[in-house]
């Protein structure tokens, strides 16, 4: 039932409970943890992660031409990248979405 590729894929569970606990952290004015420095922070830890999926997929793409390696390795960490490339697209698409339709506001 697991599949070895998809078993590296890192999984977020998260239940309402846990949803409210943060909340209500948020609202107490202690974020902690990785969003300590807001939205902001939250974002930048996000593309860090997607850069270094990157890099990971160069160094695989690397080996393998250097005549080491394992292809299935290789297309693994591509795809991940892509998958990373992806989601900051589509995140950046939303973010640039949300600022136009605020500028379209009547004040």
């Amino acid at each position: 039932m697991s599949d070895p590729a998809i078993g590296n894929i890192p999984m977020i569970r998260i239940t309402p409970s846990d949803a409210a606990d943060a909340y209500a952290r948020v609202d107490r004015g202690d974020a902690g943890g990785a969003a300590g420095g807001g939205f902001g922070a939250v974002l930048q830890n996000a593309l860090d992660g997607a850069i270094e999926t990157g890099h990971a997929a160069e160094g695989e793409a690397m080996q393998a031409i250097a005549g080491g390696g394992n292809l299935t390795d290789v297309v693994t960490a591509l795809s991940r990248a892509e998958l990373a490339l992806q989601t900051a697209t589509a995140i950046r698409d939303r973010v640039v979405q949300a600022y136009q339709d605020i500028m379209k506001m009547p004040i």
